[in-house]
């Protein structure tokens, strides 16, 4: 009773004229923001923080956390229209977005990622709402080894859980593994596989691969099946929203098993990538129409929507809690409270209670908000497919470019984009899944480092990952999950000789 009645004070806070409108503001520019392949939440939040300097820390947070929901948002649009992510979070929504909007359904695919998405970010609000002592003390049992058997857990289910070719799954994680491993060690600070590059010291960014992979090669494609740039019709009814939400109910089972997911990983923090892979890895083992999946699934859209807003919401709890932000976009906010001169942490819920419980309030809002900002203009993102390819190629390639230039303003990166495209175009090619090397390429350095660390912590011992309860679960999880398709025909042998 005492969250309600903290929530209701939190309402009068948000629902101020002057923060609604800033609501809007920050959910249009998140928006705009998530559109834009290399801009990303965190840069976008990083470049507006000046403005917010003369506001009040309460509505300076809404905007920003607004600006957030937008980006979450955003994202989907370019993957579902174009085939490329413009998020990370967004690759997963591609693999069955995209078909959708290839087959007259761009309408249907859009208003189901958005739905999705509110869905899952408004589980997160709720738990953060009620749960946030139990979960804060739940976080604080999370060290090196518990961080790699959640890694772990991700990289098994994607294995264990793909109905497709084990060796070309593992082929394409392990080429993942290696361009990870380019660049500085950050355990020993010394350079690997740079071959004397200065340009190779960062490594290879994962939004750069991304855009390559995903938008260069889906262009390379076409280009190959003769030079027809024709852009796909999509034909948008104004029934076409009502229709989409009275499919959905009948996937309850995907939205909430992606929520619990979305909200594990925002919390660990293992982040809102791998939980849109891991909930779309688990959703197509489990679904009676696995074979669907990849050529225009609803329910490959629900799956991951639903779960990178439960964890890009959720990863805002062990910021506000225990001062520890658990995405990139969480410790953009966190530098900005800061800046305010508050400090996150347990004691915030006690010293700034408007504050805290005014941003949580405006954490409802603004999702609604946001949900109201992109189901209106649905018909207006799916009829950017009536254009004819042979313009908007150009318009596509150009985006990709700038989006790979301002990750960090260099030409080079440009060329990577280039190469990487090349590579999305022979693995489509020789049917090689893009997903688990995208999956290795954008944890592999993570899961590197706390492995590294657990083995120094356990001067070596593999014991370390079944030294308690937690940490011992999730690693005999993963290990079940890696092991599945052998446990499966064991179990159809045992069942067929006792027939």
């Amino acid at each position: 009773m005492e969250e309600i009645s903290a929530l209701f004070s939190g309402f009068a806070v948000a629902m101020t004229p002057f923060n609604l409108l800033l609501m809007l503001v920050g959910v249009t520019l998140g928006v705009i923001i998530g559109v834009l392949p290399g801009l990303g939440g965190a840069n976008g939040i990083a470049i507006l923080l000046p403005l917010t300097f003369t506001m009040p820390p309460t509505s300076a947070i809404i905007m920003l956390s607004c600006i957030y929901w937008g980006a979450l948002f955003g994202g989907a649009i370019t993957s579902v229209l174009f085939n490329i992510p413009g998020e990370p979070w967004s690759v997963a929504t591609t693999f069955d977005g995209y078909p959708m909007a290839r087959n007259g359904k761009a309408g249907e695919a859009l208003t189901a990622a958005f739905t999705s998405s509110f869905v899952g970010a408004f589980f997160a609000i709720v738990m953060i709402t009620f749960l946030a002592p139990l979960v804060a003390k739940f976080a604080l049992q999370f060290g090196p080894p518990e961080f790699f058997s959640v890694y772990l857990l991700t990289f098994c289910s994607f294995v264990g859980m793909n109905k497709g070719s084990p060796f070309k799954t593992i082929s394409a994680m392990m080429l993942g593994f290696a361009l990870a491993a380019v660049g500085m060690d950050t355990v020993t600070g010394q350079l690997r596989l740079t071959f004397g590059s200065h340009e190779l010291m960062r490594g290879f960014d994962f939004l750069i691969a991304v855009i390559g992979l995903f938008g260069i090669g889906e262009i390379l494609l076409s280009m190959e099946e003769g030079l027809a740039f024709q852009g796909a019709a999509a034909k948008i009814r104004r029934q076409v929203v009502l229709e989409t939400w009275a499919k959905l109910p009948k996937y309850w089972a995907t939205s909430i098993r992606s929520c619990l997911i979305g909200c594990w990983m925002g919390i660990t923090p293992g982040g809102a990538t791998p939980a849109s892979f891991m909930a779309y890895g688990v959703a197509k083992r489990v679904s009676k129409n696995s074979e669907n999946f990849g050529k225009g699934e609803m329910e490959g859209i629900v799956a991951p929507e639903t779960a990178a807003h439960a964890a890009g919401t959720a990863a805002l709890l062990p910021m506000l809690s225990l001062g520890i932000p658990g995405s990139p976009t969480a410790a953009v906010l966190l530098g900005g409270l800061l800046i305010w001169g508050l400090q996150p942490g347990p004691l915030l819920f006690v010293e700034k209670p408007d504050f805290v419980w005014g941003l949580i309030a405006s954490m409802y809002l603004g999702n609604l908000a946001g949900l109201f900002v992109v189901l209106t203009c649905v018909p207006l993102f799916a009829s950017i497919l009536r254009i004819p390819f042979s313009i908007i190629a150009p318009v596509i390639i150009v985006i990709c470019a700038v989006g790979a230039y301002t990750v960090h303003n260099a030409t080079f990166d440009v060329w990577l984009m280039l190469g990487f495209g090349l590579l999305g175009y022979i693995f489509k090619k020789l049917d090689y899944p893009m997903a688990p090397m995208v999956l290795a390429l954008v944890l592999g350095d993570r899961a590197e480092d706390s492995f590294r660390q657990s083995m120094l912590i356990s001067q070596g011992s593999l014991d370390v990952f079944f030294s308690n309860y937690l940490v011992g679960a999730i690693t005999t999880v993963a290990m079940v999950l890696l092991f599945w398709p052998l446990i499966g025909k064991f179990i159809g042998k045992k069942k067929a000789a006792a027939a």
